[in-house]
């Protein structure tokens, strides 16, 4: 049964993750990434959904993985593959969310390398 509102895990470029509560349309999708989405395996039952053309607009890298990286903004989305479809993120899998975006986020990375250099 296809939620109406979905709750996720919302990752602006040099901002601290966010949870939302967003309606499950495609329409709302692209508007928080600013452009066509493109779904990325994450971690477990968690889809990344971020900017299809991000990398080639140029848009500031945000998080990094250990040979890519996810550019312009993103959210972290359950995956409904039973249903084809997304579903909200439980409390247990926004925590490991937070952590995981916390050790790859370029804002955090930034931050840490100036502390180390202070």
């Amino acid at each position: 049964m296809k939620e109406n509102e979905i709750t996720i895990l919302y990752k602006k470029v040099d901002e601290n993750p966010k949870v939302l509560k967003i309606k499950n349309t495609l329409e709302e999708k692209q508007k928080l990434v600013g452009g066509l989405i493109e779904v990325v395996p994450y971690i477990d039952n968690m889809l990344i959904i971020c900017n299809e053309e991000g990398k080639i607009h140029n848009l500031e890298e945000n998080i990094r993985f250990s040979n890519d990286y996810i550019a312009g903004d993103f959210f972290v989305i359950g995956d409904d593959y039973e249903n084809g479809d997304f579903k909200s993120l439980t409390n247990e899998e926004i925590r490991r969310a937070k952590n995981d975006i916390r050790n790859r986020s370029v804002h955090y990375i930034k931050m840490y390398n100036v502390l180390e250099n202070e």
